[in-house]
């Protein structure tokens, strides 16, 4: 495929017409209307149907556009990686973090991420779902799960954690400490909704599930833990194994019974595997994270 045709199409298909294309670029609207009309030569279809407004996408316009795009980023970043071999990372890294990480985890590990590539910017965003986000704009994807996005994707994980339950030790001094499955349902529930999973529907550790009905559900782990801490309940949460500050112990009740472990995963487009400011530090981030866990 040539890259000038499609980033033409794109081009046009971003600014709605030939027109505002060709001001937006300073291309002349003949190249790319030529650059279009060769692309749909080459695909042997419509990609695009001209109305009062503009231009819309045909179907196979919209199958083109979607990918398009990633395809784009996915030669320059290659063509960037060929400029950064042998080179210490530098420039801008984009992630997209999972919320819920231990934050006391994540300034040590920005801070050792600094000062092995001081060259380095990194840009997060935060997601409650990260793989249901456009990722076409991320070199990095951070994810809860054991599962990779669909296309061309890298995906490994990085660590595991446990998910279990656990309450504050004011709280079971209140309430008392439950003693099986049944006893959980005079208690208060508090439960973190994994991306793509149903709350109310909890793990046993031999890969069952038993109901619950939660009187509080969140995608944000911090708003369950702090609730837990508060004494409000008792909280399915996950629990990266990392010693937290003082005073933020919480009591992990049924640990025979209830509770799972799950990958935190790490997920890049597969053209961007080898640029070296991605592979070099996803492979410091998992020493970092052997060094905190071990």
């Amino acid at each position: 495929m040539d890259l000038e045709e499609l980033q033409a199409f794109l081009h046009v298909v971003k600014q709605g017409s030939f027109h505002a294309a060709a001001e937006a670029t300073g291309m002349s609207r003949t190249t790319l209307r030529r650059r279009v009309e060769s692309l749909q030569a080459r695909a042997g279809v419509s990609l695009l149907e001209s109305n009062r407004q503009g231009v819309v996408l045909t179907e196979a316009g919209r199958a083109l556009a979607g990918r398009g795009q990633a395809m784009v980023e996915e030669a320059s970043a290659l063509v960037s990686s060929i400029r950064e071999l042998g080179r210490e990372p530098s420039g801008l890294l984009r992630l997209v973090l999972p919320v819920g990480l231990p934050p006391h985890l994540m300034a040590p590990l920005y801070a050792s991420i600094r000062s092995a590539y001081p060259q380095l910017r990194l840009s997060c965003q935060f997601s409650n779902d990260p793989l249901s986000e456009s990722l076409v704009d991320i070199d990095v994807a951070v994810h809860f799960g054991e599962g990779a996005p669909r296309g061309p994707w890298l995906s490994l994980a990085i660590m595991r954690i446990r998910e279990r339950l656990c309450a504050s030790k004011e709280y079971l001094a209140r309430r008392g400490t439950p003693a099986s499955i049944d006893d959980l349902a005079g208690h208060e529930l508090l439960s973190w909704r994994a991306p793509g999973e149903d709350a109310s529907g909890w793990p046993t550790r031999n890969g069952g599930r038993f109901p619950v009905e939660p009187a509080l559900i969140a995608t944000d782990i911090h708003l369950v833990r702090q609730c837990c801490l508060a004494g409000l309940g008792v909280a399915l949460i996950p629990d990266a194994m990392i010693d937290g500050p003082a005073g933020d112990e919480l009591v992990t009740v049924l640990p025979d019974i209830v509770g799972r472990e799950r990958a935190v995963r790490v997920t890049v487009p597969e053209a961007l595997s080898e640029i070296p400011k991605v592979k070099m530090v996803l492979t410091h981030v998992r020493r970092f994270l052997r060094g905190v866990t071990d």
